[in-house]
């Protein structure tokens, strides 16, 4: 018989250490590659070439499928080349944000998702999206840039959620850097559709990791440009990426809480 002050002192141990976790915060995230991430919400589809399946309602209670055309990826090359001032790491992450906000109003009209609302909306969720929609379909978008050659110092890997005693599960897209291995958040919950997304060190995303520093509020871009009838400033073609560059080159600097 295992004597009462041992098994006491055991008891209280692990107790301290459930509060500690509660209160410093978990991480959950599953190993594999990214595409196995779907098959968790619904059965939701990885991409298949430049199609993707647009979740929405609420953990990919309702899927839409989006195929983007040659001249899409054209754009994205343009509108990331434009985006990035360097071909440095920071910058392609500034590349990704404008592209995944491009990429949200290319898909929305034709979704329904066009509407979805910064966070949660409960009470109409057929087109709303929450973090799992988020997470799964800009998992969806950085794969599309990444096999087709876009993401020259990150790679795509698998989503992960963190949660603390305090705070709701939030769970977002990650990328990878190439030669650091730093990962980063990307989170584009926190604004409405088209809004570029959030780019964050994972550490220091939503939840702080044990001592990282803390990072500021992930305050949205603005939304880009209206996809319609806007000016194109290429003379071969477009009509959907000249006011959104022009916008890019009046920003100067990143606005954007991009590390």
């Amino acid at each position: 018989m295992t004597p009462f002050p041992f098994a006491y002192r055991s008891i209280k141990a692990v107790v301290i250490l459930a509060l500690a976790a509660l209160l410093c915060g978990f991480t959950f995230r599953n190993a594999g590659p990214p595409e196995s991430h779907y098959a968790d919400y619904n059965n939701a589809k990885p991409p298949r070439g430049n199609t993707v399946t647009v979740c929405h309602a609420h953990g990919c209670q309702k899927q839409e499928s989006f195929t983007f055309r040659n001249a899409d990826i054209r754009d994205l090359a343009v509108l990331m080349d434009y985006a990035r001032t360097s071909d440095t790491p920071d910058q392609e992450r500034r590349a990704i944000a404008h592209a995944i906000g491009w990429m949200e109003r290319r898909v929305g009209p034709v979704t329904g998702t066009a509407n979805d609302r910064a966070s949660l909306e409960f009470m109409n969720a057929s087109g709303q999206l929450d973090c799992v929609d988020e997470a799964t379909n800009a998992t969806s978008y950085l794969l599309i840039l990444q096999r087709n050659g876009l993401l020259r110092h990150h790679s795509v890997i698998r989503p992960f959620s963190k949660a603390s005693l305090f705070q709701w599960p939030h769970m977002a897209a990650m990328i990878k850097t190439r030669r650091s291995g730093q990962v980063y958040a990307v989170d584009s919950g926190v604004g409405p559709n088209g809004t570029n997304p959030s780019i964050i060190l994972a550490s220091k995303w939503y939840i702080n990791d044990g001592n990282a520093a803390p990072a500021r509020a992930p305050v949205p871009s603005r939304p880009i440009a209206s996809m319609t009838n806007q000016p194109s400033i290429r003379t071969q073609r477009s009509d959907n990426i000249g006011m959104l560059v022009e916008q890019i080159l009046r920003d100067g600097g990143s606005p954007y809480p991009i590390r």
